[in-house]
């Protein structure tokens, strides 16, 4: 009797068709996941290229305090230079873990973290003294900047800049981490993201 009816349900023109409407929506969901998590990898790349710019920017930071050291370090002590290093090594290794990983909420999250870190290194180490007051009182409203504070505000500049386009990047980012993370968390896709291995991403 069972396998009668069976043979019945698998000879059914509805029964195919319900089976065929459901494997078109799998295989239309399973792709749109797919381009969700590309466009999230994609975002990521860009991203990256931006924070690569910024790295190198740092590079010739370092490259200018070795030539030209009384412009450049008046009111920067060596600790501070000595974190802003440090920080950008750091930022460095977290960006090549998330890089080969941007799906990955930890990795995502460290290298959030080392940004910060090396966003106050930066301020701190380009940090200039208050101007001292002239004797008897008063400051000089017409006296001219510093050699070392002008050239450190060229160098803010160009910091402020690459932040801006690293600003944008991250909002390209989180855009697509925060559509790919409601596309595999609404029912029923997220069946189909159970059943694939689809995790959530962290936003930076």
């Amino acid at each position: 009797m069972c396998r009668q009816q069976l043979c019945m349900l698998w000879s059914s023109p509805l029964f195919w068709i319900v089976f065929a409407v459901l494997l078109f929506w799998a295989l239309g969901a399973y792709n749109r996941l797919m381009r969700l998590r590309s466009a999230v990898v994609q975002s990521f790349g860009s991203f990256d290229a931006h924070m690569v710019r910024l790295v190198a920017l740092l590079g010739e930071w370092d490259a200018a305090i070795a030539v030209q050291p009384g412009r450049l370090l008046a009111g920067a002590r060596e600790q501070e230079l000595a974190a802003l290093q440090g920080a950008t090594i750091q930022l460095s290794a977290s960006l090549a873990v998330a890089r080969a990983r941007p799906l990955q909420p930890d990795a995502v999250a460290a290298l959030a973290a080392a940004r910060d870190v090396l966003q106050a290194s930066w301020q701190a180490a380009l940090a200039q003294p208050a101007p001292q007051a002239p004797e008897g009182g008063g400051l000089a409203p017409d006296a001219p900047p510093e050699p070392a504070v002008t050239a450190l505000s060229i160098w803010q500049i160009r910091w402020d800049e690459h932040q801006f386009q690293n600003t944008q990047a991250i909002q390209v980012f989180n855009d697509a981490v925060q559509h790919y993370n409601a596309a595999i968390a609404q029912f029923p896709a997220s069946l189909l993201a159970w059943v694939f291995g689809f995790k959530a991403a962290r936003a930076l």
